[in-house]
């Protein structure tokens, strides 16, 4: 039986927070017919509905990259929209405290990114830290960021996918992985086939494999890294009143182990960044596939080959052990005990886009592009952040196109 053919003037493949904020996008600027595919029964079922939910404000990130150009506005209007469609939002900021002195000449780059990005930030000494932040501790000065915020990350998608949901020029199909390209304007997916103007591909954790199948971004491969959490006991999670953070080896795009709020009231302590052998391999053994092998050889190519990505691979597992995890965090609380840190179901995969060639893990948003389609890679924090912003961005290359 042939497939059934029918017609879209855009496909987004992908509805977790990057498409679907570039479908809401589109729509503002007069665009229709717009396909959303998404392989799963519902939206933003992996790393826009798993993350911390922090929304961050354009501290870590180079001047003029990508990241830095969308977190600040993204932060902005994402908090407009909670406020705007009722869903929960709480402006609490965040610290970023040092553990020694060798962190101090860090805390000051950091200072220096976040006003060179715009982010309004402030270094303060110990007592201005205890008044916001009464339990965290720090070596010397930290660093206050009152644009930080939290809010529910897979609430935030089910609403956009629901406003969406309800417009004519927009249609959501639960289910349906988009399979490949039969013809340049032309997706297959087990259903039917697409022929479209344009097609966009948010695909996130398998992004690569998309934009492979059209030929494009060959040298990149996203290899996923696991992030676990523990949370604080019901006595002590009155210690933690917003964010509280550690300073980061700026150099990796992870940002250690810190403790976060959640909107529930739940405090959460982590994640860890360890090598996972599937996209979507969330617990020990559970969904690893075919694609595992080559997974851990590409680990192993890049720990011999990456010293920032080794370092990484021998110190993230040690924070399985509960003991080597609870000295992570005891450097950032006082009166913290192990008995404190309780284990947590809360787990997520980042998927961290390396270039190949260069055996290097890529720290930018990227895209890769033809004539008729355009793939984002590698969009990882603060891609929920930064997502109505870089929507605009998207749909800036989109006009262009069409």
């Amino acid at each position: 039986m042939k497939p059934i053919k029918k017609n879209a003037d855009i496909i987004i493949c992908g509805a977790g927070i990057i498409g679907l904020t570039i479908c809401s996008e589109l729509l503002d600027r007069g665009y229709n017919n717009i396909v959303i595919l998404e392989k799963e029964d519902q939206p933003a079922r992996h790393a826009s509905g798993r993350n911390s939910g922090v929304l961050h404000s354009g501290i870590y990130y180079d001047p003029g990259s990508l990241r830095a150009r969308s977190c600040l506005e993204g932060n902005r209007l994402m908090k407009k929209f909670c406020r705007t469609e009722g869903l929960p939002l709480r402006e609490c900021g965040k610290v970023i405290v040092t553990r020694n002195d060798a962190e101090e000449k860090t805390l000051k780059s950091l200072y220096d990114r976040a006003r060179a990005n715009g982010t309004p930030v402030e270094l303060i000494d110990n007592h201005q830290l205890k008044e916001i932040e009464p339990a965290a501790r720090t070596f010397s000065r930290a660093l206050y960021s009152p644009e930080t915020g939290v809010t529910d990350p897979a609430a935030v998608c089910r609403h956009l996918a629901a406003k969406l949901a309800k417009e004519k020029g927009v249609t959501i199909l639960y289910d349906t992985p988009c399979t490949g390209f039969p013809g340049p304007r032309e997706a297959a997916t087990p259903g039917a086939t697409f022929q479209f103007k344009y097609f966009i591909n948010a695909a996130g954790a398998f992004s690569d494999r998309i934009a492979h199948s059209r030929g494009l971004g060959t040298r990149y491969r996203l290899v996923p890294f696991k992030g676990t959490y523990f949370t604080l006991s019901e006595q002590k999670k009155g210690m933690v009143r917003g964010n509280i953070y550690p300073v980061p080896d700026i150099r990796n795009p992870f940002l250690g182990v810190h403790f976060t709020r959640s909107i529930g009231g739940e405090v959460y302590i982590g994640p860890t960044a360890i090598p996972a052998f599937g996209r979507e391999n969330y617990h020990t053994f559970d969904n690893l596939g075919a694609e595992a092998f080559s997974i851990i050889i590409t680990d192993c190519i890049l720990f011999l080959k990456n010293k920032k990505f080794r370092k990484v691979a021998l110190s993230e597992p040690l924070k399985y052990l509960k003991s080597k995890f609870y000295r992570d965090a005891a450097q950032l609380i006082e009166g913290l005990e192990k008995k404190d840190i309780l284990s947590s179901p809360k787990r997520g995969i980042r998927p961290q886009l390396i270039d190949i060639e260069k055996k290097e893990m890529v720290m930018d948003f990227l895209f890769t592009e033809d004539e008729g389609s355009l793939h984002i890679l590698n969009a990882i924090s603060p891609a929920f952040t930064a997502s109505m912003s870089f929507a605009r961005i998207v749909a800036d290359r989109v006009d262009k196109r069409l």
